[in-house]
């Protein structure tokens, strides 16, 4: 049944207390008690806002970084992941099966930015082997949202 209040916030954080107990039935004080214990244990790590900045009219360029890599005896990736995690430009970082072992994702004010990152710090870290980069030319969705103002058709389904 909390599962439920996760949802309900992975949905949209905006949602109080009062309006989830509603939801789901459970009582208010109880969904209270439960979103403070899950940010202390952090089941809950951040509520945020998906912006469009197309529309805010401000540069931002976003980059998908594939990194193969050498790990490390007795730490594995982790170690090499962490190092790659604290930069400020990298939004995600994702252990993956393939040809390379982490994707990146990187955000910058212009393309140049990203390459300086992935030329002057990322390959420079032990145990990166190599990396592939695409730089993103356009979302269209992002975290369920979708970025353009086109209004969803709902038709209803036809059973045959």
């Amino acid at each position: 049944m909390l599962k439920n209040v996760l949802k309900i916030l992975e949905n949209d954080a905006r949602t109080t207390p009062k309006q989830i107990a509603d939801m789901t039935g459970i009582p208010q004080t109880e969904v209270t008690k439960f979103i403070k214990q899950a940010w202390q244990d952090r089941t809950i790590l951040k509520y945020k806002a998906i912006v469009n900045w197309d529309k805010a009219e401000n540069e931002h360029v976003y980059a998908l970084i594939e990194v193969k890599l050498e790990p490390q005896k007795d730490l594995g990736f982790d170690s090499i992941a962490e190092r790659i995690y604290r930069f400020p430009q990298a939004r995600s970082v994702y252990l993956v099966s393939g040809t390379y072992d982490l994707l990146v994702m990187v955000t910058g004010k212009n393309s140049h930015e990203i390459a300086n990152f992935v030329s002057q710090k990322l390959s420079h870290i032990e145990g990166v082997k190599g990396t592939s980069t695409q730089f993103v030319l356009k979302r269209y969705k992002e975290d369920g949202e979708t970025m353009d103002d086109r209004e969803e058709v709902n038709r209803q389904q036809v059973v045959l």
